[in-house]
């Protein structure tokens, strides 16, 4: 069950649309693993997710049942307007579209360190899929991946899908890759600390090719 009255009010703020106030963020140990997968349990079937693009839009369906921490943790990030006016700031051909750092550093700042759990990998890193990114375990906060091609080597890590694109794939492939990683790189080995320091301002002014988020919403 949910413990803590804290823990009910993440789940409470979780529910609300985006533009309604503001979702706070709360650290993972507050949550209870059954409280998480209640809200996909209680879905008819996957939820769909309209992701509006630079490009074009592309819809994402994600499954409680793949991942249910990822899930939640992504639902409320889309319905509290986090990821509107991001920036794709990680693309690299042949491997993984990235994005989840906000527009405005002082909200990246309120998120990067509200950790999940981990959940365990169900659904395999194929072309489509998608799933939070991480430095080490228990590190899932913000950023995601779809990949662009079979990654199932990414399994064995740990990388755990929480859903798939399921309409326009071709506007994911169409995203522009041309900064490769000099545009803030992974978690792992990148440097994204402009990025989180600065914003769209950073990247504007240094990579103004790069395509726009601008804005994603629960269908």
């Amino acid at each position: 069950m949910i413990v803590g009255r804290r823990a009910t009010r993440f789940v409470a703020a979780a529910l609300i649309l985006a533009g309604c106030e503001r979702v706070e963020p709360v650290p993972s140990s507050d949550v209870g693993a059954d409280g998480i997968a209640a809200r996909a349990a209680n879905e008819a079937g996957p939820v769909e997710v309209a992701v509006e693009t630079s490009q074009g839009e592309f819809v994402i369906a994600v499954h409680g049942e793949w991942a249910p921490y990822g899930v939640e943790r992504f639902l409320t990030l889309v319905e509290s307007g986090y990821y509107d006016d991001a920036r794709f700031h990680r693309v690299i051909p042949d491997f993984i579209v990235q994005w989840g750092l906000a527009g405005d550093p002082a909200i990246t700042a309120e998120w990067m360190n509200a950790y999940i759990p981990d959940d365990p990998v169900v659904a395999s890193n194929t072309r489509g899929r998608i799933a939070f990114a991480f430095t080490e375990p228990g590190t899932r906060a913000t950023q995601v991946y779809i990949n662009l091609v079979d990654n199932v080597r990414l399994d064995s890590t740990g990388f755990a899908p929480f859903g798939e694109v399921v309409r326009g794939m071709e506007v994911v492939d169409a995203l522009y890759s041309g900064y490769g990683e000099n545009s803030g790189g992974g978690l792992r080995r990148g440097d994204q600390s402009r990025i989180v320091a600065e914003g769209n301002t950073y990247l504007d002014r240094e990579y103004p090719l790069l395509d726009r988020l601008l804005q994603a919403r629960h269908r």
